[in-house]
């Protein structure tokens, strides 16, 4: 039994993606992934935002939330500027613990069933193009070899959980917030990061009765390091410098998607659509940068 502290999500009751290529037919990534789901029960753990996700599931969904209501215009620039930041060279721990305060008190008082229900509506236009193409032949492959496909993210379950949905993710391990009156109090329950990934993972696996010694993780980050760690058979996906530096001297599989594009096999991003959002994060900077010194100079 998974104890009350770590929340963990089934998806397999949900209807998501899968996938349409015929069954039995093997992937590009087929001759990386070992056929031991006759020997062990094993599983893939897959970290999600610049992972699965081209950038940050959670800072994506800024403009839905201004539109609903739940942030200014101000709050949209600077999730903007923090995604375009994130883009450029990731997230180290410094990095994730400011924008996890950040992210804590933007969302201090908001009503939780209106999130729920501004990321259902808007979920195929924010995340389907974010999608990496390789990352759902990496489920495909997964599936087809009887392993579960678990999503472990430190972002909201809100958002989590209908991605993983969409993905066709068998579970879900995510960040939740503690929720009084039907609000987020600003308080975090349950932190899915670093280490604390390892532990939820490591009772889903007790529970599940996985294998982690056979079991498969992704991720970009060196802040998922333990994550990798933890695993059998760990991979970097598009990695920052660290956790570049550190597969390498691990030897530690790489591996580089792409930019997502129309031809993901979901709804893709064109060209203009990026540069504009490129451009929108660079305005956005330059305004809280202009902003700032106009206040330190009063």
């Amino acid at each position: 039994m998974v104890p009350a502290s770590v929340t963990v999500t089934l998806l397999t009751s949900l209807t998501g993606y899968r996938p349409t290529q015929k069954p039995g037919s093997p992937g590009r990534f087929a001759r990386l992934l070992i056929l031991d789901c006759m020997t062990a029960r094993a599983a893939a753990f897959f970290d999600l935002d610049k992972t699965i996700l081209a950038r940050s599931s959670t800072l994506a969904f800024s403009r839905p939330f201004y539109a609903g209501g739940l942030i200014n215009r101000r709050t949209v620039l600077r999730s903007a500027y923090a995604q375009f930041v994130y883009l450029l060279g990731g997230a180290d721990h410094d990095q994730m613990e400011r924008m996890r305060e950040y992210i804590s008190a933007m969302c201090t008082g908001w009503d939780v069933s209106t999130v729920k229900a501004i990321v259902a509506d808007t979920l195929d236009h924010i995340v389907r193009p974010m999608i990496h193409a390789e990352a759902v032949e990496l489920i495909e492959e997964h599936h087809r070899a009887g392993r579960d496909v678990v999503i472990v993210s430190s972002s909201g379950a809100e958002v989590v959980e209908p991605i993983g949905a969409m993905l066709g993710a068998d579970k879900v391990i995510a960040t939740r917030m503690v929720v009084a009156d039907g609000k987020y109090t600003g308080e975090i329950a349950e932190y899915a990061y670093g280490p604390h990934k390892v532990t939820a993972m490591e009772a889903l696996a007790a529970a599940e009765g996985y294998d982690l010694a056979t079991s498969y993780g992704y991720s970009d980050s060196i802040t998922d390091e333990p994550l990798l760690a933890a695993v059998g058979h760990p991979f970097a996906v598009n990695p920052d410098k660290a956790l570049r530096r550190v597969a390498i001297e691990r030897g530690w599989p790489i591996l580089e998607f792409a930019e997502p594009s129309e031809h993901t096999g979901f709804e893709g991003v064109r060209r203009p659509a990026v540069a504009a959002g490129v451009i929108a994060a660079v305005a956005a900077g330059a305004l809280l940068m202009a902003s700032r010194r106009r206040t330190r100079t009063r």
